[in-house]
């Protein structure tokens, strides 16, 4: 994105704590609770507890909350308002407010470091992962959500882009490519199936053709299958921080 049009940090921050006021603080919906479920698959596999994590892009500090049986956490957010409610709800975790590309967090501060769905969100991409890369220590892990571009140019269910909302969703390819200076992929998949029905994807998620395969394969594997193909609404990446 041209910085010359990159709305103004105060309406950026304006729109994400209206945003979570109205969304995050009174309901986790069923796509970030997916998430979710895959972020703490990962990092219950690295079986330990005494984890440094940093949860960029926090919100309301509900995924901070999922992650203090692992280590110390500290979510960060541009949304002020938002985070000093964080502050008063999750007990165990530390809020840090502003914008995380402007935020000094040392180099090689976190083991983890998990963001939920804000990738599409920032105005230098590349800049914006280079910045998590420097904040993890060597051989730390990434745990990434984004929104899929191949499934949302495909639904008609997508709100309209709002003023001080940055959106600039990703495909599997340029993911791979913004990831690529600085991390090795462990796994790359997807979350949420069955979301968009145009183009391709009105095959592919048409009630009628899925209710006839479920006959033959459940519904569980198929889902699963989707999520394999990358035709999940959200990509996951889990990433290593290259040595």
């Amino acid at each position: 994105m041209d910085k010359r049009d990159q709305p103004a940090f105060e309406l950026q921050e304006r729109f994400w704590n209206e945003w979570n006021a109205k969304n995050r603080e009174v309901v986790v919906g069923p796509i970030s609770q997916r998430q979710a479920a895959k972020i703490l698959g990962w990092i219950a596999a690295i079986g330990r507890s005494d984890l440094v994590i940093l949860d960029v892009g926090c919100g309301s500090g509900w995924m901070c909350e999922r992650l203090l049986p692992f280590g110390s956490v500290t979510g960060t957010d541009l949304a002020g308002e938002v985070i000093d409610r964080a502050r008063r709800r999750v007990v165990g975790a530390k809020f840090v407010a502003g914008d995380f590309m402007a935020l000094d967090f040392p180099p090689a501060y976190a083991d983890v470091i998990v963001t939920l769905e804000v990738l599409t969100h920032v105005a230098d991409q590349p800049a914006f992962v280079s910045k998590l890369a420097n904040a993890l220590k060597p051989g730390g892990l990434l745990m990434l959500a984004t929104q899929n571009r191949f499934v949302l140019e495909r639904s008609s269910e997508v709100a309209p882009q709002a003023p001080g909302q940055i959106r600039h969703w990703v495909d599997r390819r340029e993911l791979r490519n913004l990831l690529a200076a600085d991390f090795d992929i462990v796994e790359l998949s997807s979350v949420f199936p069955n979301w968009g029905h145009e183009g391709i994807l009105r095959v592919v998620n048409s009630p009628k053709l899925n209710a006839l395969c479920a006959n033959v394969v459940p519904r569980a594997t198929l889902d699963a299958l989707k999520e394999r193909l990358l035709l999940g609404h959200t990509l996951m990446a889990l990433a290593r921080r290259r040595s």
